[in-house]
């Protein structure tokens, strides 16, 4: 395969990044373009003040972006040479990529690059590349097949080669507790009318011409319960939107899953994002999706018990359901916008 221009590879990563997951697909992020390096930056109109008020979800969004412009950089066969957090007086810039063809003398001239790639399109890098516009969030139960031990483990390594450790909840009595957990956070958010009119901000009514948040195809009209339940959003809060999707033969519960780092730092927040990233386009390659749960991570009492009782002292990142479902669902995407002084600039998701 012939390797296209620098100029036109960070194109096509900008574009692609557009398709990586966020919190409610609220797409909280910029790109611009200037010379060979794309910045990528956190927007934060799009910030979740009620449910998100450190910006943690934000940036797990943004790291997974930037793991899709990496993927694409290698797909064409150059280096991604990555700085995280490069400018302590913009907090808002949290990376800077360009193509490098020697990543190594980079690294030596500054030790905060992050550069883990091989210049090599190998076939695990094709494959991945190759989800990153079919990968799609799930939100109800998954269909009653086995997620093979082998693949499991596979995504346990894909998550280690960011930093970030992907631990399988094999006890029924820990996934026990994470639902119930999940209950009370969705239970008591669920009473927070701030926190249901957040939710429902993203959640988009049929027909609707927007280009982010939640589209009502997207998430069921009635809860859909499984074994241990874990609730999803209630999307359809007070009105009749969502899918009328048969759910029978859906309420399995599949993997369930946690996310979690060593300390709880901005710079773990966007590594979590990568390899959160990194899972979910492994995972789509075999037929598997992921349902995310982050109620009782957004409230900072059942977070540390968390990280306390299940976690061994580890900070939960994210907690997720993996299984195979047969729902094909459409999702929606911001197109890259033009900004003024840059050549340019790509807002773009779920």
């Amino acid at each position: 395969m012939a390797i296209r221009s620098a100029k036109h590879v960070l194109d096509a990563a900008v574009e692609a990044a557009r398709w990586a997951p966020s919190v409610h697909n609220t797409q909280p992020w910029t790109f611009s373009i200037s010379g060979e390096e794309v910045c990528l930056r956190a927007d934060t109109d799009r910030q979740l003040r009620v449910g998100d008020a450190s910006v943690r979800e934000l940036l797990i969004s943004c790291g997974a972006a930037l793991f899709t412009m990496r993927t694409v950089l290698r797909r064409e066969g150059l280096e991604p040479v990555v700085r995280i957090l490069p400018d302590p007086d913009r907090p808002s810039l949290l990376a800077t990529l360009r193509a490098g063809a020697d990543a190594a003398a980079d690294n030596r001239a500054d030790n905060r690059a992050d550069n883990r790639a091989d210049n090599r399109a190998d076939d695990t890098t094709r494959m991945l590349a190759g989800e990153i516009e079919r990968r799609r969030t799930h939100r109800a139960g998954f269909a009653d097949v086995p997620v093979p031990d082998r693949l499991v483990e596979r995504l346990v390594v894909a998550a280690r080669g960011e930093g970030v450790d992907l631990t399988p909840v094999r006890s029924p009595e820990a996934a026990g507790v994470l639902a119930a957990l999940t209950q009370a956070a969705q239970g008591v958010q669920a009473q927070d009318r701030r926190f249901s009119l957040e939710v429902i901000r993203w959640a988009r009514p049929p027909g609707s011409s927007r280009k982010d948040g939640v589209p009502a195809e997207g998430y069921p009209r009635q809860r859909v319960r499984t074994d241990p339940d874990f609730p999803q959003r209630d999307y359809a809060w007070r009105h009749d939107w969502g899918s009328r999707a048969d759910q029978k033969g859906a309420v399995a519960t599949g993997v369930v899953a946690l996310l979690t780092t060593a300390g709880d730092s901005r710079r773990e927040w966007i590594d979590t994002g990568q390899a959160l990233q990194h899972v979910l386009l492994h995972a789509s390659a075999y037929g598997v999706s992921a349902a995310f749960h982050t109620q009782a991570l957004e409230m900072d009492p059942l977070r540390e018990f968390i990280r306390q009782e299940v976690c061994s002292g580890k900070y939960p990142q994210m907690i997720m359901r993996l299984g195979v479902t047969f729902d094909d669902k459409g999702s929606v995407r911001r197109p890259p916008v033009r900004a003024p002084g840059l050549r340019d600039r790509t807002e773009g998701p779920d």
